[in-house]
């Protein structure tokens, strides 16, 4: 099985050892995305940060030619369940039906105090 990593300097660069994301056949595989610009700054709010989340996992697949209408499953990432409805209301925004399948899970924390963390899996 070949892996192939898919990295753009348009997210920001990752905190730890592993990839952006990693092609393998077909699939992408986002790492988590924190609502962080490529100069780790945060917005205030989870709104805010889902939108930013997202648009890193937009620039990390279309780095690999991929586009947001290609992710079949999600996972949302969130330190406090009551952000959920904002949350969802920006997810709708990025995604049409048939929409991806998804988790949301409320973490005790995320790295760097961050509020949301969304990582996606594409299909090329």
């Amino acid at each position: 099985m070949k892996k192939t990593v898919v990295c753009t300097e348009s997210a920001p660069a990752a905190i730890g050892p592993y990839s952006q994301a990693i092609q393998s056949e077909n699939f992408i595989f986002a790492s988590g995305q924190l609502g962080m610009d490529t100069a780790k700054n945060f917005p205030e709010t989870a709104a805010e940060q889902a939108i930013q989340s997202l648009q890193n996992a937009r620039a990390i697949l279309a780095s690999a030619n991929c586009e947001m209408d290609q992710v079949v499953k999600t996972t949302i990432f969130l330190t406090d369940m009551a952000d959920f409805p904002q949350v969802n209301e920006v997810y709708s925004k990025f995604f049409n039906e048939p929409y991806p399948a998804r988790s949301t899970i409320q973490v005790a924390a995320l790295p760097m105090g961050a509020k949301v963390e969304i990582e996606v899996i594409a299909r090329l």
